[in-house]
């Protein structure tokens, strides 16, 4: 593994280092091992037949490749290198807001060369941008934006390298987290924030929020501080993101245990399911670095044991209302959630699809007992229900398993704070990294991005479960990524059984002639690895975001920095749009209600992207055509 700064470990960095993975054999005889088990899928991937098993997201021929293309209008971009943004010719960037710029008049002598005071630090847009969605209210264009994590080594001064040293460090990383509200306006010289605008909030690791849903005042969420169990404290690690159809933003809590830690070397970890989730959700004594629970005793498991379980939620919030109070939904599961995919089945009940973000976890599914009805009460709409974990079965059929005291032998309340062991009890199919989901609104159909997995076949998840080449997952050491795509059956969203294929499998041509060259519509002109965003516009076309190797070395020469893409679900034609300064990952996306400028996220880039200061800031960018066409 290659040398890392332990002030800024990913997810997976973190986990290779404290759990490592066994040896594995010779990486030719693990891919024999993988096109042996899945005869089927060997030779029709690798090489491109692949009708089979990719049904109508495959191509046939370079004149099928042709004819797709004229629904892109644009002509596809080659690979980049650089610390610059790229996109087609005849279209345009500008930055809309980067890490530190105010969004209040107050914070305007905010310094980013030291990180900052931490007066102010909650008046600022936040770092490492993610998902984000646009809302158009009463003639004011909002949008709402998750911050992830904090790049400890630049919040912090140069001599700390990456470590607070008193609890005001911890609330300057503690507020540059979270989410961003603010109203924005396009104006002859380009989009720009509106600074004091009344809609503008930031949203952090302190603001108070209410737990509601079936699990909502249970034990395992009561605290000292809050024994009701209803009344917690911040919004960690905000991923993905959801809209609601009645004009809320969701967002998605993901790696929330890295901010936990112990200060007592042996603690009393009763009862037994207090013990068990510890374990299976990645909770450590020494966290990730951010040194939280030795300035904050809430993040400190020793003193408070139920605290974590009140983050790994998806939380609500009412962008047209600042006053408001995030709501964390207990109803939609507990996990590391990547994104929530709200759709509306034909019966109006409400359908949310959401990805476990690690390897070897599930996918899952909310079903609604209820129905939506415009103007109506939206109450118990994203709590009251059902919640379902999916299985692939190999011939190309799914399930999706009801989570319930029945099927599980856990209580309700247990289900959904550990949702993964709800997901191991019923048999649900191990995924790579389910991240991204994406509904098409013009087929009842949607797609998953499962982005990598260098354990699958290796070894097991925190559960127990062996990761087994399977169906949607079927490359051992998957470094590549896929995207696994879902038609449930009477074109019913809420259906518990489903059919599925693979719209691509990410690869290098230039490298393999095998699986790992990947589908057929992946060429040495449009090869990428680890799909992560994704989300379709309103013409049908699908939109990848990428978060993978831009070392453009060794197994991933010549794929350059990580990337949007675009693709045709029909035909499975895929194309590159644009490109990211080397070092960052393009992720989250969202369009003005005219749909004529497209918001992107630039999160972590590498160089002094974008301003050229010397140091690097996580930002949003639009992207517009030159003849102010639709861009979406």
């Amino acid at each position: 593994m290659k040398d890392i700064d332990p002030r800024n470990l990913t997810a997976d960095e973190w986990d290779e280092l404290n759990f490592p993975r066994p040896d594995v054999n010779d990486f030719d005889q693990v891919v024999e091992r993988a096109i042996s088990r899945r005869g089927f899928l060997g030779g029709a991937l690798a090489f491109g037949s692949g009708a089979a098993v990719m049904g109508t997201g495959m191509l046939s021929s370079t004149s099928a490749q042709a004819q797709a293309a004229s629904r892109f209008p644009f002509t596809p971009i080659g690979i980049q290198t650089d610390f610059e943004v790229h996109v087609p010719q005849g279209y345009s960037t500008q930055v809309l807001a980067r890490w530190g710029d105010p969004l209040m008049s107050a914070a305007d002598g905010y310094d980013l060369t030291d990180g900052g005071p931490v007066d102010g630090s909650d008046m600022v847009f936040g770092e490492n941008t993610d998902g984000m969605e646009t809302f158009s209210f009463r003639g004011h264009e909002l949008i709402a934006i998750n911050h992830e994590y904090t790049n400890r080594g630049t919040n912090l001064p140069a001599g700390q390298e990456g470590t607070p040293a008193d609890a005001g460090d911890v609330l300057k990383l503690q507020n540059l987290q979270g989410v961003t509200v603010m109203e924005v306006r396009e104006t002859d010289a380009g989009w720009e924030v509106v600074k004091d605008s009344p809609f503008n909030r930031r949203i952090t690791h302190n603001t108070p929020m209410t737990l509601v849903g079936p699990a909502a005042g249970h034990e395992l969420l009561q605290t000292e501080a809050d024994p009701t169990g209803t009344a917690a404290l911040g919004t960690l690690n905000n991923c993905g993101s959801g809209k609601t159809p009645w004009g809320t933003y969701l967002t998605c809590e993901e790696n929330f245990n890295g901010y936990f830690g112990s200060t007592e070397s042996s603690i009393d970890q009763k009862p037994v399911a207090l013990e068990n989730g510890y374990a299976r959700y990645g909770l450590g004594a020494d966290g990730w670095g951010y040194d939280y629970h030795k300035w904050d005793a809430r993040f400190d498991f020793s003193v408070n044991p139920n605290e974590p379980h009140r983050h790994g939620w998806v939380v609500e919030i009412d962008p047209t209302d600042p006053t408001s109070t995030p709501v964390k939904h207990t109803g939609l599961g507990r996990f590391k959630h990547e994104n929530a995919e709200v759709v509306l089945a034909a019966n109006g009940r409400v359908v949310v699809y959401m990805g476990d973000d690690e390897r070897g976890e599930f996918l899952y599914k909310f079903v609604s007992n209820g129905t939506y009805q415009p103007g109506g009460s939206t109450e118990g709409l994203l709590d009251d229900g059902t919640l379902y974990v999916a299985r692939f079965n190999d011939d190309m059929t799914g399930e999706w398993l009801a989570l319930t005291p029945e099927t599980t032998g856990m209580e309700l309340a247990e289900i959904l704070i550990f949702s993964r062991m709800a997901g191991s009890a019923v048999g649900a199919t191990t995924m790579d990294r389910p991240e991204w989901i994406s509904a098409n609104p013009h087929a009842v159909e949607a797609y998953c991005c499962l982005t990598n997995n260098s354990r699958r076949g290796t070894s097991a998840n925190a559960g127990g479960d062996e990761m087994v080449v399977n169906g949607p997952n079927p490359r051992e050491t998957n470094e590549y990524g896929q995207i696994v795509r879902w038609r449930p059956h009477n074109d019913d969203h809420t259906s518990d059984t489903f059919d599925w294929d693979l719209y691509v499998m990410a690869g290098n041509p230039d490298v393999y002639n095998n699986v790992y060259g990947g589908t057929a519509n992946v060429t040495s002109g449009n090869m990428f690895n680890s799909p992560d965003g994704m989300a379709f516009d309103s013409t049908g076309l699908v939109w990848i975001q990428t978060d993978g190797d831009d070392s453009n070395e060794g197994d991933f020469a010549g794929m350059g920095n990580n990337q949007m893409l675009v693709g045709d679900p029909v035909t499975g034609e895929i194309a590159r749009f644009l490109t990211g300064p080397n070092g960052c990952e393009v992720t989250g996306l969202a369009w003005s209600s005219d749909r004529r400028s497209m918001f992107v996220g630039i999160q972590h880039p590498g160089g002094s992207w974008p301003d050229g200061s010397g140091l690097p800031r996580s930002s949003v960018i639009v992207v517009k055509r030159d003849d102010n066409g639709l861009v979406g």
